[in-house]
């Protein structure tokens, strides 16, 4: 059910309709404060709230790119040595059934 929740962002109040958990984004809009804060007074003081939540924006955009690509790197190397494993273990598998074999004939 939408209810209307306003939250501060950079300065400025947003009304918004959202059927998210209020807590949630209560929690999203102090991170992005803090991400403007962190900018420093100086920038604060000059710049509307629009240039500073697009600094924000580029900020978290750039951080969400480099996880993806921490993510597919570390999927690759998990596979690759799931692979490497499973390959280590057809050779041992494929010598011990050899071996039985070896030792049913004598």
């Amino acid at each position: 059910m939408k209810r209307t929740i306003t939250l501060e962002i950079a300065g400025a109040r947003y009304r918004m309709a959202s059927d998210a958990d209020e807590s949630h984004l209560t929690r999203l809009s102090e991170l992005i404060n803090d991400r403007v804060a962190a900018l420093g007074p100086k920038v604060a003081r000059t710049a509307s709230p629009a240039q500073l939540l697009a600094v924000v924006a580029l900020g978290l955009a750039d951080e969400l790119v480099q996880a993806e690509e921490r993510r597919k790197h570390v999927e690759r190397t998990a596979k690759d040595a799931v692979g490497r494993a499973l390959e280590r273990l057809d050779l041992a598998i494929t010598g011990a059934q050899r071996l039985e074999a070896e030792v049913a004939k004598d």
